[in-house]
C-alpha cells in the first residue's frame, strides 16, 4: 500500500510538472516577426491593423517584434523571442534548419500571383540599362546589394546575375554595401548607389508610401518568378493557438477592409503553404553554389572533385523530392 501511495504522489507530481509545461507554452501574447527599415514607423502604420484583426480573431495579443535584419528574426525565433515571422524563402530556409521553424502559409499577389521579382534598380537618369552595362563597368558602379539572407535581394541576383556570368559581386565593384531592400531603393533615389538589388514588391511599396521617389528609379534587370513570401511559426507554439491562427491566416482578406488592409502590404490573401515551398529556393542556391565551386582555382582538382559530387547528390535528392510533390504524392 506505502508502495502504492508512493507511486500515486509521483504520477501526480509528473502530471503537474507536464502540466506546468503545457500550461507555458500557451503564449501571454504573439511575437510576429518583422524586418524594420528606417521606415519603420511605416512599417508599423501597415501592419497594426492586421495585428490587431488576428489579436481579436485567436484572442491573444499579437505584436510586432521589429529587428533590422533577417538574422535578427531568425535568432528571435531560435530562442522563443519570435512566435511566427514573415520571411523571404531564403531566410525562411535558415528558420527552418537553424531555429525549428515551419512554413505554414504564403502570400499572394493582389493580382492573385504566387510570386514576386528580383530587379536590379539603377536611377532614372543613369547611363545603365542593361545586366551588360552593368558588368561591363563594374568597376565604376557603387552597388547596392542584399542582406545576406535575402532572396530577392541576395540569392537569386547572386545567381542570375553574377554566378551565372562567372563573376563575383563582392570582387567587381567599385564598392559593394549590404542593406535592406527598401534602404537599396532609397540609396539609388539620392545617387549614393549606382546599381542596387530590390523586389517589385518594394518597389510597389514605394510607389504607394513615397511615389515621387519611386518615379525616380528605373528597373535594369527582372529574374524568373519567385515563390510568395512564407509565414513561418515556431514549431513549438502551442497547438490550439497554432490553429487559431492558421484559420485566420486562410481565411483572411474577405471583406474589403480587410482586402484594404492586405493592399496596404502589397498582398492578396495568404493560401496555405509547407516546408516544401523551399524546395526550389534550395536547388536554386546548390546551384549556385555548384557554379562557385566549378569556377574556383583556389581548390585541388581531388577536392573539387568530391565537392561536387556532393552537391550533385544534394540536388539529385531535391530533385526527387520535387518530382513526387509534383505528382502528388
Amino acid at each position: 500500500m506505502r508502495n502504492f501511495f508512493k507511486t500515486m504522489v509521483c504520477s501526480l507530481a509528473l502530471c503537474a510538472v507536464f502540466a506546468g509545461v503545457a500550461r507555458a507554452e500557451a503564449p501571454k501574447e504573439i511575437n510576429f516577426g518583422l524586418i524594420s527599415t528606417e521606415s519603420s514607423t511605416k512599417l508599423r502604420d501597415a501592419w497594426d491593423p492586421l495585428f490587431a484583426d488576428m489579436s481579436r480573431a485567436i484572442g491573444i495579443p499579437v505584436k510586432g517584434f521589429f529587428v533590422t535584419d533577417y538574422a535578427g528574426v531568425i535568432q528571435g525565433m531560435r530562442f522563443n523571442k519570435v512566435d511566427i515571422g514573415w520571411f523571404g524563402n531564403k531566410s525562411a530556409i535558415e528558420a527552418v534548419d537553424r531555429a525549428e521553424g515551419e512554413v505554414i502559409a504564403q502570400a499572394v499577389n493582389p493580382d492573385g500571383k504566387v510570386g514576386y521579382y528580383s530587379v536590379l534598380i539603377a536611377h532614372k537618369d543613369s547611363p545603365y540599362n542593361a545586366v551588360s552595362d552593368v558588368l561591363k563597368n563594374a568597376k565604376d558602379i557603387v552597388f547596392g546589394n542584399g542582406d545576406p539572407n535575402s532572396t530577392s535581394g541576395y540569392l537569386v541576383p547572386g545567381y542570375y546575375v553574377f554566378a551565372k556570368n562567372g563573376v563575383d559581386a563582392k570582387k567587381i565593384f567599385k564598392r559593394t554595401l549590404n542593406s535592406s531592400a527598401e534602404s537599396n531603393a532609397l540609396a539609388v533615389v539620392n545617387k549614393q548607389l549606382d546599381i542596387a538589388t530590390c523586389s517589385n514588391m518594394a518597389l510597389e511599396r514605394l510607389e504607394t508610401t513615397q511615389p515621387d521617389k519611386a518615379a525616380q528609379l528605373k528597373v535594369v534587370w527582372q529574374s524568373p518568378l519567385i515563390p510568395g513570401d512564407p509565414i513561418v511559426w515556431r514549431k513549438g507554439l502551442d497547438a490550439n493557438v497554432k490553429e487559431k491562427i492558421r484559420n485566420f491566416l486562410l481565411n483572411y482578406g474577405k471583406t474589403e477592409e480587410e482586402k484594404k488592409i492586405l493592399n496596404n502590404l502589397t498582398w492578396g490573401s495568404f493560401r496555405a503553404s509547407s516546408n516544401d515551398q523551399l524546395l526550389t529556393i534550395r536547388q536554386l542556391e546548390l546551384f549556385k553554389k555548384q557554379t562557385e565551386l566549378a569556377q574556383d582555382n583556389t581548390l585541388s582538382e581531388k577536392d573539387k572533385s568530391a565537392r561536387l559530387k556532393t552537391l550533385d547528390r544534394e540536388l539529385s535528392e531535391l530533385d526527387a523530392r520535387m518530382k513526387k510533390l509534383q505528382a502528388g504524392k
